[in-house]
């Protein structure tokens, strides 16, 4: 039986239009017409819900203890919350184009005032140098027309790389082209010399796993012991995402 959609916020700004919708237990953040964003389970905000999520969140246990975080992109904040729950971190920061999206999330997504977290509002490829450098950087910069010019933009990405933390990672939601590729396949095979590693996960996308340099090595073993070790918090395992990491193609 369908349940019924419930309209909770409109906002329009310079970018467009964004809504709060409630399906159930669900809260979705929708960007432009029916867009969808990030959807989140009201009784707990950090559950993941989609794969493309568990699979940025894999990417964080690549490595073993990260102290810092920095978020490009918030949306609904359900990975930022996932990370603060699940992870030692003691020092998160978050840049957010929309200044209407983290009030959106914290009114109606979950998104709780947590003392570790610093949101910044702007352009990520403007603020991004006056970020603190962090063990872990996630890129997931989405418009309503799909990925924004930072996901293909050689001196960005390079500049998300630099940003890193010696032994930290960088985890970037990338789209895939007709043929199951990462978007810009060869930019990102030259920028980053092949040493990364791809999640495909069944919405579409897939997640690249970027080490901060060429001598750091992806340790599978270690991963899976994390990923085990917090299946039982989580409520559910990371481990199929593990089975379909690839090096890049």
């Amino acid at each position: 039986m369908e349940r019924e959609e419930r309209l909770l916020a409109e906002v329009r700004d310079e970018f467009g239009l964004i809504r709060v919708l409630e399906v159930g237990d669900y809260r979705f953040l929708e960007f432009g017409e029916s867009v969808e964003q990030s959807c989140v389970f009201t009784r707990d905000p950090s559950w993941l819900e989609y794969d493309y999520t568990r699979a940025m969140l894999l990417g964080a246990l690549c490595h073993e203890a990260p102290e810092s975080a920095l978020f490009l992109g918030l949306g609904a904040g359900s990975l930022t919350q996932a990370c603060l729950k699940f992870l030692p971190l003691e020092d998160v920061e978050a840049i957010e184009l929309r200044p209407d999206v983290p009030r959106l999330a914290m009114d109606y997504l979950g998104l709780t005032d947590d003392p570790r977290l610093y949101i910044r509002v702007g352009d990520a490829l403007d603020l991004l140098d006056t970020a603190e450098k962090a063990d872990l950087v996630f890129v997931d910069l989405y418009t309503d027309t799909g990925p924004g010019v930072g996901h293909l933009a050689w001196r960005f990405l390079e500049r998300c790389q630099q940003q890193l933390n010696p032994g930290g990672w960088l985890v970037i939601n990338q789209w895939t082209n007709d043929e199951g590729k990462p978007l810009g396949a060869a930019l990102l095979r030259g920028l980053y010399h092949r040493h990364y590693w791809e999640c495909p996960v069944k919405e579409g996308n897939v997640i690249l796993l970027v080490p901060a340099d060429l001598e750091q090595e992806l340790d599978l073993d270690g991963l899976a012991a994390r990923a085990d070790a917090l299946a039982p918090r989580l409520g559910y395992s990371l481990r199929p995402l593990i089975e379909v990491l690839r090096p890049a193609t």
